[in-house]
């Protein structure tokens, strides 16, 4: 067995039968709850964006990938520039009404939160 092999198990005690199988958990993400059961928030902020407003959309559970394609999703209807990152949408300008009317319209439990 391999070195690096041997630094992902973790735990387990060493067999002396060479037909052994280790198994292993498999890590895996959980998946994206229906737009009926997120709970968003939407927030506008300028803080480290050098004085320029973004809209923040918080909260979103599910995937990386789902993330994103929500952000394109959102973009298109915006005709503007944007982000997902660390859990969270990132959109150019002052767009919370309008980010809410388009995720109330699709199904999503919006707030306005801060700003």
């Amino acid at each position: 067995m391999s070195k690096r092999r041997k630094k992902n198990l973790d735990g387990i005690v060493y067999s002396t039968n060479p037909d052994f199988n280790y198994q292993q958990d498999q890590d895996h993400e959980p998946g994206t709850p229906p737009p009926s059961e997120q709970n968003l928030k939407i927030w506008l902020d300028r803080k480290q964006r050098k004085g320029k407003i973004v809209t923040l959309v918080k909260g979103f559970q599910g995937s990386d990938d789902d993330l994103a394609d929500l952000a394109k999703f959102l973009k298109s209807k915006l005709g503007t520039g944007g982000s997902a990152k660390e859990g969270e949408l990132l959109i150019q300008g002052d767009f919370r009404d309008r980010v809410v009317e388009i995720l109330a319209a699709a199904g999503y439990r919006v707030k306005k939160a801060g700003g």
